[in-house]
């Protein structure tokens, strides 16, 4: 069954064109990453300083997927380098971007 999730964070004025830069060339490994743990139609709109992250899970265990992916040495590098130019909400809990409670969909 196809989970949809909606994220947001925020991005750091001064570091907008740094983040989209490095999003113009996603390394394969993350990318394969995602795809490997169930990850599907995954994309990042920004508005102003706010990102809004969409993606569709696809398999069976959502938490064992997502700390696969979180203990990825690729992936690791790489939020390294995201994780300095975003801005998480103070009310996101205990995730890094806030997840969205769906109001609304249409097939």
């Amino acid at each position: 069954m196809r989970q949809r999730y909606g994220q947001v964070i925020g991005v750091k004025p001064d570091q907008i064109e740094a983040y989209e830069a490095i999003h113009r060339a996603v390394w394969p490994e993350v990318l394969a990453t995602m795809t490997a743990n169930n990850m599907r139609n995954y994309t990042i709109f920004r508005h102003a300083t706010t990102l809004f992250a969409y993606f569709e899970y696809v398999g069976e265990d959502f938490a064992a997927d997502m700390a696969r992916i979180a203990a990825d040495p690729a992936t690791i590098r790489w939020w390294h380098l995201t994780d300095p130019l975003q801005e998480p909400f103070p009310d996101r809990g205990t995730s890094w971007w806030t997840t969205l409670h769906p109001i609304f969909h249409l097939d």
